[in-house]
């Protein structure tokens, strides 16, 4: 059975997933990792999305606000185990929901080249790719995207 749930970056099993994710992160990120990381903090995430499947926190995503209409993806991850199941898909969905009942007009977000499911997931997803916004600008290995909802 799924659970969706909202929920802060106080949460325990988010921080469990987020764990997960930096792993892997690390791993692709490569020598970039400390750079990519320094803009990876979840303390003041108060926009948090968990799926529970069968009571296991399994996936998330969260958001921040990135300007006055619009709202920056942050954190999404699966676990490796569920992944092919449709359930980032359904995070992102959330979050947006939430996005968009809280008045926003679009998401942003930043991803590593090297992360292909990922840029072909936000494809997918509706979101274009645009020029590197703040810290991404020089960035080489970053792909920006945005989405209006």
């Amino acid at each position: 059975m799924i659970k969706i749930v909202r929920t802060d970056s106080k949460n325990q099993d988010f921080s469990k997933l987020i764990k997960e994710l930096d792993a892997y992160l690390k791993v692709t990120d490569g020598n970039e990792h400390e750079f990519y990381n320094q803009f990876n903090g979840i303390e003041m995430l108060k926009h948090v999305i968990i799926i529970y499947m069968d009571r296991e926190a399994v996936s998330c995503g969260a958001f921040k606000t990135f300007d006055d209409a619009t709202v920056e993806i942050k954190r999404m991850y699966t676990m490796s185990k569920m992944r092919g199941n449709g359930l980032a898909s359904e995070i992102l969905k959330a979050l947006e929901l939430w996005a968009s009942e809280l008045k926003y007009k679009a998401c942003v977000l930043e991803t590593g080249i090297r992360q292909k499911e990922a840029v072909a997931f936000y494809k997918k997803n509706g979101y274009q790719i645009i020029p590197n916004y703040g810290q991404y600008a020089d960035m080489d290995n970053s792909l920006c995207f945005k989405k209006l909802i």
